[in-house]
């Protein structure tokens, strides 16, 4: 949905909620109608037209929210590069799992070992060598199940016994020593999302071997500027799903991305027109991630369209009133016909948020409980 068409949405609601005058016997205040024809008949324009209905002032929430539409993934893909010299003769499938202490994949039939960090392996671990790389590894190791060593940034003699019993396990030459690329660093456990080689294809440092992503699906869309205010990092979503369904999701990231903009298109309003040119042009958008715990919700659902709600605006606490019980006063702003045991009057308010038919409302004599008028 566009921006001026989210703006012709909001503007309809408001023409809605201004629907002319309600009379109040002889002598009461006229409200004059918004919308009217100019020219038109001005005795009939100020006609009154009476309530048949009523509602109550309310105290409540009101929450003003926006769809749009997503798209549910496992998010970003990251690439693996080759760091050893050989022949790929292992990889895993699209879709596959794979986690700490398992194969990525093989070269010349030994394993390139998967493990959990965030600092890339780029030199030899042995005897005698310290620093965070090695604390790293230590922790891997630790967490794999090996044991007599200390978790301290310090390769000694017990953390080579260690590895040694770590590459007997993984039938590699047991040396106590790591090299650089039999190892690959991740953020936790991934899925394996595309294969940009082969088994049998020759691989060196730099050679691009695989892609992959998180184990979570999550949903992304791409805002329009104008609509930054609603990417809020941590704020709550709700996630429609294709068979109608709804689940909770939140924002984990925002970020701006420039996509290719078409010719002929309606974007770029406001533009000198001097270009008159066929071309196209980047237009810049908010790109929002929404994690989803409940991943169960999500079974059969790899990816797919949803619609993501969210919270463009909220109010707590207060007054509020059906749209269609706001007039327009002839003197300027809104009022509402309050209906008593004694007769009826009409009060003035001021209007705050507009959402699912209703209306944040304020006024020095306006309180909850009362009765307003309604046209049915």
């Amino acid at each position: 949905m566009s921006g001026a068409q989210r703006r012709g949405r909001r503007g309809g609601r408001v023409a809605l909620a201004v629907f002319g005058v309600l009379g109040v016997g002889a002598g009461a205040v006229a409200a004059t109608g918004v919308g009217l024809p100019d020219g038109g008949d001005d005795d009939e324009s100020e006609k009154p037209v009476t309530a048949q209905t009523t509602a109550p002032v309310t105290r409540q929430t009101i929450v003003d929210t926006q769809t749009e539409q997503g798209s549910l993934t496992y998010g970003d893909t990251v690439t693996v590069k080759g760091v050893l010299n050989g022949t790929v003769t292992s990889l895993p499938g699209p879709g596959s799992i794979v986690a700490r202490g398992s194969a990525l994949y093989r070269v010349d039939d030994k394993p390139v070992v998967l493990l959990y960090g965030a600092l890339p392996a780029y030199r030899t671990l042995k005897v005698d060598v310290e620093g965070d790389d090695v604390k790293q590894f230590e922790q891997n190791l630790a967490a794999l199940g090996y044991q007599g060593f200390k978790v301290d940034g310090k390769f000694t003699s017990a953390t080579a016994a260690a590895v040694k019993q770590w590459q007997e396990d993984l039938d590699l030459v047991e040396n106590g020593e790591v090299e650089a690329g039999r190892i690959s660093y991740v953020d936790g456990q991934i899925r394996v999302d595309s294969l940009t080689t082969a088994t049998g294809d020759t691989v060196q440092p730099g050679k691009e071997l695989l892609t992959y992503s998180g184990t979570s699906r999550v949903a992304t869309v791409d805002l329009d500027m104008e609509d930054q205010r609603l990417a809020t990092k941590d704020a709550a979503v709700e996630v429609t799903l294709p068979n109608g369904k709804s689940t909770q999701g939140s924002i984990t990231s925002t970020r701006t991305v420039a996509e290719d903009g078409s010719s002929g298109g309606s974007n770029g309003a406001g533009g000198s027109g001097e270009s008159g040119g066929s071309g196209s042009s980047d237009t810049t958008k908010i790109k929002v991630t929404v994690a989803i715990a409940d991943q169960a919700a999500l079974e059969g659902l790899d990816e797919a369209s949803v619609d993501i709600g969210f919270t463009a605006d909220r109010r707590e606490n207060v007054l509020t009133v059906p749209v269609s019980a706001l007039l327009a006063l002839a003197e300027g702003g809104y009022g509402v016909q309050v209906v008593d045991g004694v007769g009826t009057r009409i009060l003035p308010v001021q209007t705050g948020l507009f959402a699912r038919g209703r209306v944040e409302v304020s006024g020095a004599d306006l309180a909850e409980g009362m009765t307003v008028g309604v046209p049915s």
